[in-house]
């Protein structure tokens, strides 16, 4: 049964609809600043998927699943075709609706992910998350002071404590922590493809300074997504949209222009 979703609108009401997925652990504030710089030419819905965000805690927490609550969305807002754009998770919920809906899908952007398995690579970041002492009297910097124990990268701890929420003097996580890591092998590996393809028109972009896209996998996203351009940004890492908006920003216009010259 799907979920109704928080969601975001901005931009041009009359524009061409784009969806924007954020990725595990994020939230529709993900994409704000890359929002701002699309607004102006579509109409943008900005989701938090089910367990993230503000959207409700429910379970299973799978690709079919996540795809069922924006289709729900998408009709709820009377979209009958969207373009696409998904980062990490996110960009895996996208491929999802392309390969079981392409009717529902004008053009997709992948954002640093693949149509494949992964190796588990988030214990510390559980083990921080559910480790940190939300004692009511900490401030957000000793709070991320803790995390430092577990999480050294401090861009990346920035994006672990937005979750964090003060309600009613007690800080809260707005993530369904406990749901999320026991999902993680669902949220790891993608569902069994077979020979489905999408026939419509991908732009996969990764960051140069990421592994989550191999040359390795170059056969398995052209052979499900046979239209695909694959483009490197070149001094992004994994959170690529962040880390090089501009040029993000320029490829995915470019791409969902006409011409759609996102370039292999």
């Amino acid at each position: 049964m799907s979920l109704q979703l928080h969601y975001r609108e901005a931009g041009d009401p009359t524009a061409p609809p784009l969806i924007l997925l954020h990725g595990l652990f994020g939230s529709s504030a993900n994409w704000l600043g890359i929002a701002r710089r699309l607004a102006a030419d579509f109409r943008l819905i900005i989701p938090d998927l089910r367990n993230h965000g503000r959207s409700a805690h429910a379970m299973p927490m799978d690709y079919p699943v996540m795809v069922e609550d924006l289709l729900a969305l998408m009709d709820q807002l009377g979209i009958s075709a969207a373009h696409l754009c998904g980062h990490s998770m996110g960009g895996k919920v996208a491929m999802w609706l392309a390969l079981q809906h392409p009717e529902r899908l004008e053009r997709l952007v992948v954002a640093d992910i693949a149509p494949v398995s992964y190796s588990h690579r988030f214990d510390a970041i559980f083990d921080g998350l559910l480790g940190v002492d939300l004692s009511p009297a900490a401030t957000r910097q000793q709070l991320d002071q803790q995390l430092a124990r577990w999480v050294d990268d401090a861009g990346v701890r920035g994006y672990l404590l937005q979750n964090l929420l003060r309600i009613d003097g007690e800080w809260q996580w707005r993530l369904n922590l406990s749901g999320l890591q026991a999902a993680l092998p669902e949220l790891l590996s993608f569902p069994e493809v077979g020979g489905q393809a999408f026939p419509g028109e991908a732009l996969f972009l990764h960051g140069s300074c990421s592994d989550y896209v191999r040359e390795s996998y170059r056969p398995i996203i052209l052979r499900h997504f046979p239209f695909a351009r694959l483009r490197m940004i070149e001094g992004a890492g994994h959170w690529l949209y962040a880390e090089q908006p501009d040029k993000f920003t320029a490829l995915c216009c470019s791409f969902f222009s006409a011409d759609g010259n996102g370039g292999r």
